[in-house]
This record gives C-alpha cells, sequence and structure tokens, in this order.
C-alpha cells in the first residue's frame, strides 16, 4: 500500500471502529459481532505499529490501555466542580423549591429530575471535538489528570460528531456496573481474598490505577450530566442533556421535566424502587432548576450550586447483636473473620445473619466487640456489612477482640504479606481446608466438572485418607469407594457410597478426562487465574508444558494477564510439588493442550442478542449457555435494560421475572429458544404465545449436537 493509501485506510478504521464503539457501549445496538470488532481493531494496530507517524492519542486503539502512569498530575479545573447540598425529607424539598420562588419572584420555575449517580466525578475537556483531557474532582477546584486511563473507558467518545462548540467541559460520573462489580468480587472469593465493599468505590479506585491495561479490565461506564456552559448556548438543563446526546455522549434516559412539587415526589417514591433494577446504583434523585439563565441569577454559594440540590436516599440499616466471630479459611489459605448475628435483620430483601468483617484492620478500626450492639446495611446495596457499633449498650465487662494468631483449622500460626490486608495460613499442603477446598474447586462444574462430588463426598475422602490432592481422585477405585460413611448433616446423620453411587463418580471421573485443556488450567488453581483468564492463557501458549517455560514478558503478552497473575503463574510453577501434580494429571490422561478444531460461532441467527438464563432445564444451563454463544448470542449473568431475552427455566426465582416483567424484556421457555435455533430466525409475540411445548427432532439434533461438540471432540469457546 502507499503512503496515501495507509493513511486512508487508518482513518477509515479508525471511524468505523469509533461508529461501532458508540453504538455498543452507548447506544447497546451492536451491528456488527465481537469478533468482526476485534479483527477490525487487530488491524488498525498492525497498521499503526507499522506507521508511527500517524499516531493519534484518540485512536479506537488506546482504548486498551498500556500507559503506566507513575504520578497524576494535578491540574486546575477550567471551572470549577461544585458538590450539592443534600436533602432527606420532603419538607427539605419543599424548603429549597419555596426559595426558588421567592429569589425568582413571579417567574415559572420548571426542574429537570435525573438519577444520582454513584460513582467517581470526573470532568472531561474537549478541544475541536476530541478529548483532550480528564480529570478527578479533586478538592473541586483542582484534581488529578487521569485522562490515559479515561481513554480506556468505552463509553467515553474520543471524539465527538455534531455542532459541538470548539472547546467545552462536561462532567459526570463513572461508575462500575454492578454486573462487572459481581464479577470482580465472584474472582476475588475463588481466589480467597477479600471482597470489594462497593462498586463506588471500586470505580474511585480504578481511575487512579498506575498501569491504563488494568483499568481497562475493569469495565468501567461513564454516564455524563451537565454541560458547562463557558461556550455553548443552550437555554435548559434538559435541553444541553439532549445534544450532549447527539455530540455522542452517554447520557441516561431517566431524566424529566418536573412542574410541580408533587410531581418531584412521584419521581422519588417510583425510583425509590425502581432504581433496584438498575445496571448501576444509584443513591439518589438531583433536582436542578431547568432554565439556564435562572441558574446564571441564582448564582452559587461557596461550595455548591443554589439552583441545584440532591436528594439522599435512606440507607437500610438495622441493628443487632454480634452473637460470635468466626475465622474462615478459604482454598488459598486466607483468613476472613465473620460476624455471626442473632436475631437475624432483614435488609434488601433478605433475612442478614452473618456478615463479612474483612479482616483485623477493619475490627480494630470499628472496635468491633462481641456481644455488641452492631449497625448492619448491605454495603452498596449488595454486601452486608457492619458500619458501626453502639457502645452506650456495650456491657462493662467488654473486651476489645483479639484477632486470631494461629489457624482455627489445622494451629499454623498466621502469616501477613507486606501490602495486603489478609492473614494466610502457610500450611497448604495439611490444612484440611485448604486441601478439600482446592479439590472442590478442582471438580466444579466450570472446571473438571465432576458430578456427584459435592462437600460432603470431598470431605469424606479426605477424611478417610482416600485422597489428600486432587490427583488422588484418579486413583479411586470400586473398592475404596464402596461402603465409605458420609456425614450428610450437623445432627449426625450419615450415609454411606453404596454401588451405583460408588460407579457413577468413578464415571464422573473418568469423563473428566476429556475436559479441554482451558478448563483444566482454571481448575488446577493457580492464584489470581480465573476461568476467563485461563481460556485466554490457554489459547495463546496452547499447551501446559508451554505454559510452564513461558517467560514473565512472554505472559505479559496474553490478554488479562497483569504484573500481578504473571508473578502468580511463575510462582507456582517454580514449585515442585505442583509440578508433580501435573506430572501425575498427565499420566491419567487429562487434557494438557487444546485439541486441534477449536470451535467457533456455528452461526448467526441469535444476531448478537443478550441472554440471561435462569432456573433448570433438560441440558445443563452451561450447555444451553454454549448453544447461545454458538449460535450467535451472548451470555449476561444479570437481567438489565440491555438484556433482550430471559430464557426461563423450572424452579426459576420470582425476583428475575418480575425484573424482566418491569423493564418489557421478553421471557421464553427453553423451547421457544430452541425454535429459535432451528428456525434460524429471531422469535416474534406470535411465536410466544403459541410456541409449540414439544420439542421437535431438529432441536433433539441441536442437543446432541452442543453435547458433542463440549466432550468428544474437545471443542471450546473463546
Amino acid at each position: 500500500m502507499s503512503r496515501t493509501d495507509v493513511k486512508e485506510e487508518i482513518l477509515r478504521l479508525r471511524e468505523e471502529l469509533t461508529r461501532h464503539n458508540y453504538l455498543y457501549y452507548v447506544k447497546d445496538t451492536p451491528v456488527i459481532s465481537d469478533k468482526e470488532f476485534d479483527d477490525m481493531l487487530s488491524h488498525l494496530s498492525a497498521l499503526e505499529r507499522e506507521h508511527p507517524e500517524y499516531d493519534d492519542p484518540t485512536s479506537p486503539t488506546r482504548r486498551v490501555g498500556g500507559e503506566v502512569t507513575r504520578d497524576f498530575a494535578t491540574v486546575v479545573h477550567r471551572t470549577r466542580m461544585y458538590s450539592l447540598d443534600n436533602t432527606y425529607s420532603r419538607e427539605e424539598i419543599a424548603d429549597f423549591d419555596a426559595r426558588i420562588r421567592r429569589e425568582l419572584g413571579d417567574e415559572e420555575v420548571e426542574y429537570v429530575l435525573e438519577l444520582k449517580y454513584d460513582g467517581a466525578s470526573i470532568s472531561l475537556t474537549y478541544e475541536n471535538g476530541r478529548l483532550l483531557r480528564a480529570e478527578t474532582r479533586g478538592d473541586g477546584v483542582q484534581g488529578d489528570d487521569i485522562t490515559a486511563n479515561a481513554r480506556t473507558i468505552r463509553s467515553i467518545p474520543l471524539t465527538l460528531t455534531g455542532d459541538y462548540p470548539a472547546i467545552f467541559d462536561i462532567r459526570g460520573e463513572v461508575i462500575l456496573p454492578i454486573e462487572e462489580f459481581e464479577k470482580i468480587n465472584t474472582q476475588r472469593e475463588i481466589e480467597g481474598e477479600t471482597l470489594y465493599a462497593n462498586p463506588r468505590n471500586l470505580a474511585s479506585g480504578s481511575l487512579k490505577l498506575q498501569d491504563s491495561s488494568e483499568v481497562a479490565r475493569r469495565h468501567l461506564d461513564c454516564l455524563l450530566y451537565y454541560v458547562v456552559e463557558d461556550a455553548v448556548t443552550i437555554p435548559t438543563q434538559y435541553g444541553c442533556l439532549e445534544k450532549a446526546r447527539e455530540w455522542g455522549f452517554k447520557v441516561p434516559p431517566y431524566s424529566v421535566v418536573a412542574h410541580s412539587l408533587e410531581e418531584v415526589y412521584e419521581y422519588i417514591r417510583h425510583w425509590d424502587t425502581a432504581r433496584h433494577s438498575l445496571p448501576y446504583q444509584t443513591d439518589g434523585i438531583v433536582i436542578k432548576v431547568n432554565s439556564k439563565s435562572q441558574q446564571a441569577r441564582l448564582g452559587y454559594t461557596a461550595k455548591s450550586p443554589r439552583w441545584a440540590v440532591a436528594y439522599k436516599f435512606s440507607p437500610e440499616r438495622e441493628s443487632t447483636i454480634l452473637e460470635s466471630i468466626s475465622y474462615q479459611v478459604g482454598r488459598t489459605g486466607a483468613i476472613t473473620p465473620v460476624a455471626n448475628l442473632n436475631p437475624a435483620v432483614a435488609l434488601g430483601g433478605t433475612m442478614v445473619r452473618r456478615a463479612s468483617l474483612h479482616n483485623a484492620d477493619q475490627i480494630a478500626r470499628l472496635d468491633i466487640r462481641v456481644g455488641d450492639t452492631v449497625y448492619v446495611e448491605k454495603g452498596g446495596e449488595i454486601i452486608p456489612k457492619i458500619v458501626g457499633v453502639d457502645t452506650s449498650r456495650r456491657a462493662e465487662d467488654s473486651m476489645p477482640t483479639r484477632y486470631i494468631t494461629h489457624c482455627p483449622e489445622c494451629g499454623a500460626e498466621l502469616v501477613r504479606i507486606d501490602g495486603e490486608a489478609l492473614h494466610y495460613c502457610p500450611n497448604d499442603t495439611h490444612c484440611p481446608p485448604q486441601i478439600k477446598g482446592r479439590i472442590e474447586h478442582f471438580a466444579s462444574r466450570k472446571a473438571m466438572d465432576i458430578e456427584s462430588l459435592g462437600e460432603q463426598n470431598v470431605r469424606a475422602l479426605v477424611e478417610a485418607g482416600l485422597v489428600e490432592s486432587y490427583v488422588d481422585l484418579y486413583t479411586l477405585t470400586y473398592e475404596k469407594l464402596n461402603g465409605l460413611t458420609i456425614d450428610v448433616s450437623s445432627e449426625g446423620k450419615k450415609r454411606s457410597f453404596q454401588k451405583r453411587s460408588a460407579e457413577r463418580l468413578l464415571e464422573a471421573i473418568e469423563e473428566s478426562k476429556k475436559v479441554p485443556f482451558e478448563r483444566v488450567l482454571f481448575a488446577i488453581g493457580i492464584r489470581y487465574v480465573g476461568d476467563t483468564t485461563a481460556r485466554k492463557i490457554a489459547r495463546y501458549f496452547t499447551s501446559m508444558d508451554s505454559l510452564m517455560k513461558a517467560t514473565r514478558e512472554e505472559l505479559l503478552m496474553v490478554d488479562e494477564v497483569g504484573e500481578k497473575i504473571a508473578d502468580s503463574i511463575i510462582s507456582y510453577f517454580a514449585d515442585e510439588r505442583h509440578i508433580d501434580e501435573i506430572d501425575r494429571l498427565k499420566t491419567h490422561g487429562v487434557q494438557m493442550e487444546i485439541k486441534s478444531g477449536v470451535m467457533s460461532v456455528k452461526s448467526d441467527v441469535l444476531g448478537g442478542k443478550s441472554y440471561v438464563v435462569s432456573g433448570k432445564f433438560s441440558i445443563s444451563r452451561d450447555e444451553l449457555k454454549e448453544l447461545i454463544e454458538k449460535y450467535g448470542g451472548r451470555n449476561v449473568s444479570s437481567v438489565s435494560a440491555s438484556t433482550d431475552y430471559l430464557i426461563a427455566g423450572e424452579a426459576m426465582g420470582p425476583a428475575k421475572a418480575r425484573k424482566a416483567e418491569s423493564l418489557g424484556i421478553k421471557v421464553i421457555s427453553e423451547n421457544e429458544f430452541m425454535d429459535m435455533i432451528s428456525a434460524g430466525k429471531e422469535i416474534d409475540s406470535a411465536m410466544i404465545e403459541t410456541a409449540d411445548e414439544d420439542i421437535s427432532p431438529t432441536v433433539e439434533t441441536i442437543k446432541q449436537d452442543v453435547k458433542k461438540d463440549t466432550g468428544e471432540q474437545q471443542l471450546s469457546l473463546f
């Protein structure tokens, strides 16, 4: 290609990728598959590497990060970032309204009502339609320059469209969607690490990470709500929101104009309940005078605009007694202190009997003691946590909590790694919970999927001395299992392995030898390597032998592998015990490389639509999810406004159904989903109402097809 052709191709790809990025992350209406997008991005990245003279900081390739910022420069905001005064009652809102009307005289007053997004404030500056700088709020006058990290947030446009001003600022909140927050915490739970308390703190901390590629992996989002008026002549706040959407910003669609206090109160009533169905957290609403000229006349106090106020939803908080503190040992040896509460308290629709105390530092900071009356909230409305102590009701003989110094299970002296908040039991070879935890993880559905090997059976096998490592599962025989006694309850109820149950377990263990390599890699339990990361590592190195020989630099080349994960992998394979376990797994026939013929998407009949799977089906949920991906759909873990279908099985929880109904999401049965695949087209309302309950032979063929793909042929999805 000539230099002119190269430049034109680079510009074309940038324009196309920017458009598709906007459709996917802002409009939630993708028109191409993820693979097509990734292929275009890879092509652009290669051209930019070959032709650095065409470098552009607003290129879509900057979205993946890679810049490392050791120190964040402090910058003065072009226009001050004010905070909002808070109100907590109707009376305070009425006082605000009365003051506004008193100061404006007989003028008509409109309010724009917006949700108050619970994230980290950000200010974005655009010059000639290109992102110039991103700043944290700081003290309101100056903040930190986080431009490199902001570029990785896909919903922040790097270039704008339409009739934007030459230079202007726009403000909003960087948030972490609840679904992403739960994924991150699920992975931390797998690794035995302390869970993050709420999405807000995690989003705020992510913006200050030094490695922008790590920020990109957090999948942050950005919701914009205020165009600064130094260069914009739009008469109303609501008009500014509409114009910002036209320029390419992600502005949530929930804002309304209110003409009376009753309309304000109705908005509050609605969202105090409806907020729980949103894909991100909100902690209140914001009431703003709509007219920009009226805003200018009302002005500001030293800290806040006089024309706006926030109404905060009341957090759900209950008090109860801290009956005891127990200490759990995770499979990595991490110690987690847990508060046992009596009586249980109702929070967010669930009965809370236990709450995480996080670590020794948290216990000391709050001076939490057994017997205390404690206040319990759901941290970020997700995780129960103790937020305070009523010391006025503390017993006179109360003693401060002394954090344990030795493992409650094996007695080993605990260690605390520099820079980490958790204590660890170092006795990974003989500490029962660690042994059992690793075996349970190895046998779990996302790993080796060994049916009939739940917690009770693993405990029985370990306590009987039949297994000391997950490798020992492959040495079990019918003679060893038959008649083995298992405790099935804390009341002493027992059962024993009978002929058929022993045979089923042995069959499941034998079947696990067919599990593809990427799941084996996840199963062996390398710290920080979750199932998604394991798939990407497996695809990159293709075999366990290649991975074991990999250098730190080679590991860092893999998508989603940062320094912490790379160091953990190096450390894992430096341990001779782990090398011995892998050699033994090889001897038993466990898959240690990716087989030829990796599965690709079979068709695109589902058109990239997103699906939530809930309940019990005639095939396993994992098989159903693989069908979704194989036929061009996307799996999502929770129901949100961006979900297209909820596939409902037997015993599906009512909460998901209610949420889907409130959001207008189609709920379909397994049979209806199979009809969609076999018919090769999206189901419509008529099909939902009249779908035949019998599964056709074509559908049965589909089911057998996915079983064949996921089992016999050792095919895998990436």
